[in-house]
Order: C-alpha cells, then sequence, then structure tokens
C-alpha cells in the first residue's frame, strides 16, 4: 500500500510541489514587471530632463532599452543559459539574426536608391519645362 503512494509517472508533479511552482511563478513574473516598470519610468525621465547632455540621452534610452529586453527575455520568456534552455537561445539567436540581416539589407536598398535618385536641381528643370 505505500508503494501505490509513491508510484507516479514521470513528471507528475506533487500538489505540494505544484503549489511552491506557482508561488514561485508569481515571484519572478512580479519582480520582472517591477523591474520593467521602473526602466520604463526611467526611460520617460531620461528622455524629458535637461540634466543629461543631449546627445548622450540617445545613448541613455538605447541602454535602458536594451536592459528591458533583457528582463522581457529573462522574467517574461524564461531564456536562460541552463542546458535545457539550448533550443530556445538559438532560435533567439536566429531571430535576431534574421532581424538583423533585414535591417541591414533595408539600409543597403535605401543606400543604393538614394545614389541613384535624381539631384533635385535637374528635377526643378524638368518640372518647369
Amino acid at each position: 500500500m505505500t508503494e501505490a503512494r509513491f508510484d507516479r509517472a514521470p513528471g507528475d508533479q506533487s500538489i505540494a510541489t505544484k503549489q511552491q511552482a506557482a508561488s514561485s511563478g508569481i515571484l519572478v513574473y512580479s519582480i520582472g514587471l517591477l523591474l520593467a516598470a521602473i526602466l520604463t519610468a526611467i526611460s520617460f525621465w531620461v528622455a524629458n530632463t535637461t540634466l543629461l547632455w543631449g546627445p548622450g540621452v540617445a545613448l541613455g534610452l538605447a541602454v535602458l532599452a536594451i536592459a528591458q529586453m533583457g528582463v522581457h527575455l529573462v522574467f517574461f520568456l524564461h531564456i536562460t543559459t541552463g542546458p535545457d534552455n539550448t533550443n530556445n537561445v538559438l532560435a533567439l539567436a536566429f531571430g535576431v539574426l534574421i532581424v538583423l540581416l533585414v535591417v541591414a539589407g533595408s539600409l543597403v536598398i535605401m543606400a543604393n536608391l538614394n545614389g541613384s535618385m535624381m539631384p533635385a536641381d535637374m528635377m526643378d528643370m524638368q518640372m518647369h519645362y
């Protein structure tokens, strides 16, 4: 009779373990929400303050945006460097690669189109005739 009490399928959790996991999950999400809200408030402050050097505002916002992405990846998407998370990290890296290729390709195309444009003074002459 005591064997049946401890006989569970692999991955099956007891009720106490499920409750601990749920309370731990709420704590993780709450910390993530608090950090995200703090970073958002700091970003608004950086954008509206005159205490920072003007050109440094863009750099400050970029650093805060990267920190915000890190908070979202760790606390909400649970992307870590653990051995069971390898596929998630590789999928994230592939997504970043695709975004970088699209942005870089778009910039190259726009630079090429800008170089192929007719000069403005030539366009004015054609419009008047």
